[in-house]
């Protein structure tokens, strides 16, 4: 007997809040995080137990296929958000502010991370952030918008560092980011995730702060754990180096593809065909006269052929 989970049998997701994470944080009962862009997947994410789905700024590269996170767009990355949590309404949504969202003006970060919550229906927002930030932190908490602080290494900055890379290896830099992590909480920060850093220096944020820690290749000692689902699943090309993957989906599709190809070469689709009402085939092949019904394309004015 296999000891898979049946995602077709499981039961409706418990629901998921900031206040249950924050209670789980405070009793040592880690939470699972994962990466999410359809609602489709949201919703076996969420029966699977995952308690807290991450619409990240990946997307540009998973999703749009393009080189680098920050050309994520912010519209369509509000948009993401909703399906997900439309996907897993039990579930907690974390929206991520991409690139240039809310760098540049307090006031319109404040409108855009707005937007999140109410077309992006999110239950919190993230945003790359140091302790310089710490002041549209607090206005952006004054105005009822949970915050995390993305901490440690941060893919927006990619620009400036030369490419994605671990941060925190040296004790200054280390320093740094402990001291992030607190002007950050005090600013109001919800949660905090800290991205790529060793393991001793997640003890040490851990050792600091009060808020929900959120880990991702920083050490197994975090309150949650989150990954990028490609990552996890098998399908990216270059993993990195804190992503094991659980599954290869990747062989799964090719493998369907061609399961798929072979069965069109080969006539037999499968599945249920369509048949006419009772009688209607006799008065068809009878001699209706197709033409003087069709339109132009063939299938009756005003009709179209239904697919999907």
């Amino acid at each position: 007997m296999s000891d898979k989970p049946n995602p077709t049998s499981a039961p409706t997701p418990t629901r998921t809040t900031l206040h249950l994470l924050e209670r789980m944080s405070r009793d040592a009962r880690p939470f699972a995080c994962m990466t999410c862009y359809d609602a489709t997947t949201a919703r076996h994410l969420a029966l699977g137990g995952v308690h807290l789905l991450l619409v990240g700024d990946t997307a540009a590269e998973v999703i749009l296929g393009l080189p680098r996170t920050i050309d994520m767009p912010l519209d369509l990355l509000v948009a993401l958000t909703a399906a997900v949590k439309r996907g897993a309404p039990e579930t907690v949504v974390m929206a991520d502010m991409p690139f240039m969202s809310y760098q540049a003006d307090d006031a319109e970060a404040i409108r855009n991370a707005g937007r999140f919550l109410t077309e992006g229906l999110a239950d919190i927002v993230k945003v790359e952030a140091d302790a310089s930030f710490s002041t549209l932190v607090e206005r952006m908490t004054r105005a009822g918008i949970p915050i995390c602080g993305h901490i440690g290494s941060r893919p927006q900055q990619a620009a400036l560092t030369g490419g994605y890379s671990s941060a925190g290896r040296t004790a200054e830099h280390a320093e740094r980011i402990i001291n992030d992590a607190i002007m950050l909480e005090r600013a109001g920060c919800r949660m905090l995730l800290v991205e790529a850093v060793p393991a001793e220096v997640t003890d040490a944020i851990l050792a600091v702060t009060q808020v929900p820690v959120i880990g991702i290749g920083a050490g197994s000692a975090c309150h949650g754990q989150v990954i990028v689902l490609q990552d996890i699943a098998g399908l990216s090309t270059h993993p990195p180096r804190f992503a094991e993957p659980l599954a290869d989906f990747g062989r799964s599709f090719q493998d369907l593809a061609s399961a798929w190809a072979d069965r069109v070469a080969r006539r037999a689709v499968g599945g249920k065909p369509y048949q006419m009402k009772p009688g209607e085939s006799d008065r068809f092949h009878g001699g209706t006269n197709i033409d003087s019904h069709a339109g132009r394309d063939g299938f009756g004015i005003g009709k179209r052929p239904m697919i999907g």
